[in-house]
């Protein structure tokens, strides 16, 4: 298991906050929506933030069960909880250096904006810097870890065709066309990989240190 000692009692906390910042997103969209569950439903899960930090969550719900004697886990590897890290800390940094300012949520909404924006990839990055063992991480791994953000982009696109609509607006391909909006996403899987061989790179760093 890839984990250090002593982790179960952070990632109980950080389960529960994960969870609630999504069901108080969910509350706040179903809000704006007139209470129609099923059309909330799908604009909630069209998000790269809302999936993302369900992973998240997930994977604190699943470690809070795991014991020290347990190896199997998908969520005890390096690999799964340094791709989690990198696709968490990706929601941060687009949010707050492209998208912030585009809109002005004030009340719960503000609450739920900071919790999945700035507070959830604070938490998963300072588990992964202080909890999870490294020494396993390999700079090929990059690469694949490039499938879910890729499955995203081809899900995104497939459904804004179909409806018309896309969740952000780097990839409206109504208003970029189809040239700008998929050089806008062949970018950031650029980016996702860029930060992928730096998180690699530190976790080679500190097993040395």
């Amino acid at each position: 298991m890839d984990l250090k000692e002593n982790f179960r009692p952070f990632v109980v906390c950080a389960a529960l906050v994960v969870w609630f910042s999504l069901a108080l997103q969910f509350h706040v969209s179903l809000q704006l929506l007139n209470n129609d569950y099923p059309a909330t439903l799908k604009v909630f899960l069209s998000y790269f933030t809302v999936i993302t930090n369900i992973i998240v969550a997930i994977c604190f719900t699943s470690l809070s069960f795991v014991k020290r004697a347990e190896s199997g886990s998908l969520f005890t590897q390096a690999s799964t909880l340094t791709a989690i890290t990198i696709y968490i800390v990706v929601v941060g940094l687009i949010y707050n250096i492209m998208l912030r300012g585009l809109a002005s949520p004030v009340g719960w909404a503000r609450l739920a904006d900071e919790l999945l924006h700035v507070v959830n990839p604070l938490i998963f990055l300072f588990f992964w810097i202080f909890f999870v063992k490294k020494s396993t991480l390999q700079y090929r791994q990059a690469i694949t870890w490039l499938a879910y953000p890729i499955l995203y982009v081809v899900f995104i696109v497939v459904r804004g065709y179909l409806i018309n609509k896309y969740p952000y607006p780097f990839i409206d391909v109504v208003q970029l066309g189809y040239p700008k909006a998929i050089l806008n996403a062949v970018v950031i899987l650029f980016i996702f990989w860029l930060l992928s061989l730096l998180f690699i790179l530190i976790g080679k760093k500190t097993v040395k240190v």
